[in-house]
Formats: structure tokens, sequence, C-alpha cells
């Protein structure tokens, strides 16, 4: 593996309260892209607001990038960082059979969620964003599942599930670098490789599975995912374009 992303800051943390509160912070005083990590969170948050638990030995980070794309593109960043994450994972245990990706954001372990993505734009002028990726990992443990939303996924660690012990920073060291990679093929070549390579690790595709929205419940088959990234579900009385739901397999 090459050394961490030349141009590319780094600031680890003992306790924070959330890596991605702290991007939004240091933005205007960061020209370039950096990583936030903090070895604690006390105030970390997953979509919709939902609290994210994040204990000593897991790992939370934030990406802070800018690229010069609109905020429909920025969005394409959660398949660049879910591709990023699995790549970490089989750099550092070695594996790949166990890991598959989660339409919108999720990574999964065995069929548990071991990781989550969350994507914050940050208007900085007239057709100016920056872009916060914030990204957990149950390294070390994971959260208790009374504790959990109903139709949540069972929560993996890969200390508890696959008996290995990685630490935040080392993590992150495979994650940059990996991040990097596939982000200049999403600048290069647009975003039809990435959506080939996501779909190559996708879970369910052509299976049964749940949209959930706020007024609503389709059911259906998980076709595919299409060029601006939303989900294609075959329903009974239609086809659907999906941008935004809760996905259940």
């Amino acid at each position: 593996m090459q050394g961490w992303p030349e141009g590319t800051g780094k600031f680890v943390f003992d306790t924070i309260d959330s890596t991605m509160a702290e991007a939004r912070r240091q933005a205007p005083a960061t020209a370039g892209a950096a990583w936030f990590l903090s070895y604690e969170q006390t105030a970390g948050s997953g979509r919709r607001g939902r609290p994210w638990s994040s204990q000593k030995g897991n790992f939370a980070a934030s990406l802070l990038i800018r690229p010069e794309a609109t905020p429909d593109k920025l969005a394409l960043r959660s398949f660049v960082a879910a591709l990023a994450l699995y790549d970490a994972l089989v750099e550092c245990t070695g594996r790949t059979e166990p890991f598959q990706l989660k339409w919108p954001n999720d990574v999964l372990l065995n069929g548990g969620k071991l990781a989550g993505i969350l994507l914050e734009t940050i208007a900085e002028g007239p057709d100016r964003y920056a872009l916060v990726i914030g990204i957990g990992v149950n390294l070390a443990s994971r959260p208790e599942t009374d504790k959990l939303e109903t139709r949540a996924l069972t929560p993996k660690s890969l200390k508890h599930d696959m008996g290995i012990n990685i630490k935040p920073e080392t993590f992150l060291d495979a994650l940059a670098v990996a991040y990097a990679e596939w982000e200049t093929r999403l600048q290069t070549y647009g975003f039809a490789p990435i959506r080939e390579a996501w779909l190559a690790r996708a879970a369910n595709i052509g299976k049964p599975v749940t949209a959930r929205f706020s007024d609503q419940v389709i059911e259906g088959i998980f076709k595919t995912v299409d060029e601006t990234g939303a989900l294609i579900l075959q329903a009974a009385d239609r086809q659907h374009v999906i941008t935004a739901a809760d996905i259940s397999l």
C-alpha cells in the first residue's frame, strides 16, 4: 500500500463531540482535503439525525473535500466512500467474502451492519461547495441490540465477529489511501466504473427488499443502481426509481 495521500491533512483527537462537526468548524481555515479522526465521539450522528454510537476502539472519522461538482454529483461520493471502506477492510483483514455494500450508505459484515456513511454539503459561495463525509466502523465493539431501531440490521464488529483487532489510526491510513484512489477514478472516468464496481460488491441484487418512506412502504426486487445512483426497485405495480429511503433486506 502506498503512503498517506499527498496534500491531504490529518487531524487526530482523543475525544471530540463529532468529527463531522469538527470538519465543519475547520472548513473555513482548511484549503485542501483533510481527515479528522477521534478515538471517542460524544455526540456522533447518523442519517436523519439519528445518534451514532461510537465507543473507544471503534472508528469515527470525517473527510473534508472540495470537488468541483454540483450537489447531485457530490452525493455520488457515498459510493466512492463505500468502495474505499470495502478496500480498507479487505486490506486490514485479508478477506473479501464477509463484506458487502448496502444501498445507500452501509457496509455489511456477514449480513449485519458494520459501517455507515453520512454526507453533508457546506455552501461556501455561489456554486461552490465543500463536502464532509462522515464514516463510522465498528472495529472493536457493537451497539446493544435493545438500543437499536425496529428493523435495524444486526450490528457487527471486526473484533467480536472476526476476531481481528485493528486500531482506528491504522484503519484510517488504509481508508485514506483507498478513498484517494477511488476519488481519482471518479474524477478521471466518471461514475460508470464506480457504479460497476459498487454493484459487484452489493448486497441483495435481484432479491426482495423493502423501501420505507415517511408516508409509504414499497416492496419489490432490487434490480440495480442507475447512472445517477438511484436504486431501481421492481414492485408489483411498476418500476420505482428511489433516490432516498430506508432499505430493509
